[in-house]
């Protein structure tokens, strides 16, 4: 019953759902292919313009991986389409597979897509991910009415989606802190593209939770805080110190952002649920001495479908709050 055309009107359905989704029409990025939630576990498969990115991280989508790729190729006819692993799902599962090119030609070093009228340049070989954080795509957009006043500190900032929207919103200044000076490359030259040219000083190479505690300690403060963390809890046996870390950095979130200030924070890991994670910022909330007030609940958008069956499928949650 798993045969090639089974497999065929699976994708066909998959693709038909993200054309009904109505997405910005200046918008070439996004998931067209999420696992357990369109029936094809352990198969990932986003769209960066021309290029496909599939990950795969079960065994029995490996096995299928030559099929895949050929009704990929058919029914998309994509530039290219590049393999990224998952070294850790691929070692529990017992398999290995390289990143690479898997069909046509193999993508750029950097790749411009569009996102809501912004351009990005992404790196689809490196990248984190699948090479950009596609799941925050409609968050960005919802957070930056709250975080576009002022200064405005963006965490784990990436390639500096957040800050370009907080910039097009009305932000004076963004300061952008990740451990990745590569990512802040490309966040600088993100920014440059979209109009919002910022000092060398405003990029931090940084360890965040070090950064953090040193704004602290330096008595700096700023008008909104955002705190996107990579998955911190990859395992439900990780849950607790995930939580002690999320309180951690939000703990010293919430004591950066001024008086009427937001702090807008999220956590990509699916062994956390929206409850915990809102229990989280109650505590730090609590030893913060500072009241918050919830303004915006956020998570993954419609090309990250949940299935109601695989309750994994929800993994990402945000909350926008306002710090009195």
């Amino acid at each position: 019953p798993f045969g090639p055309e089974y497999w065929r009107a699976r994708l066909r359905h998959a693709i038909d759902a993200r054309a009904r989704l109505a997405l910005d029409p200046s918008t070439d990025a996004y998931r067209l292919v999420y696992s357990e939630s369109d029936g094809f576990p352990g198969l990932i498969v986003d769209r960066y313009g021309d290029y496909l990115v599939v990950q795969i991280t079960t065994r029995a989508m490996a096995e299928r991986k030559d099929l895949l790729v050929s009704l990929l190729a058919e029914e998309l006819k994509p530039v290219g389409i590049w393999h990224r692993g998952d070294p850790d799902m691929e070692e529990k599962e017992g398999f290995v597979l390289e990143d690479g090119l898997l069909h046509g030609e193999a993508p750029p070093l950097e790749t411009i897509v569009r996102e809501r009228g912004f351009e990005y340049l992404v790196d689809l070989r490196a990248g984190h991910k699948t090479g950009f954080y596609l799941d925050q795509r409609e968050n960005r957009a919802r957070v930056a009415p709250f975080v576009g006043a002022g200064e405005v500190l963006d965490g784990f900032a990436h390639s500096g989606g957040f800050s370009v929207h907080a910039m097009a919103a009305g932000a004076e200044r963004v300061v952008l802190v990740d451990s990745s000076a590569p990512s802040l490359a490309l966040a600088r030259r993100n920014l440059d593209r979209a109009g919002f040219p910022i000092p060398e000083e405003d990029l931090i190479a940084a360890n965040c939770f070090q950064m953090f505690r040193r704004f602290r300690d330096e008595g700096r403060s700023f008008d909104a805080v955002i705190i996107d963390p990579p998955k911190l809890a990859p395992t439900r046996s990780r849950v607790k110190s995930a939580i002690r870390a999320y309180k951690d950095i939000n703990l010293l979130g919430v004591k950066l952002v001024r008086p009427g200030g937001y702090l807008a924070t999220f956590s990509c890991s699916g062994a956390v649920d929206a409850a915990a994670f809102q229990e989280m910022i109650f505590h730090a909330a609590l030893d913060s001495g500072r009241d918050l007030k919830i303004v915006e609940r956020l998570a993954q958008p419609l090309d990250h479908p949940v299935s109601v069956t695989f309750p994994e499928s929800q993994y990402l949650n945000g909350l926008v709050c306002r710090v009195e």
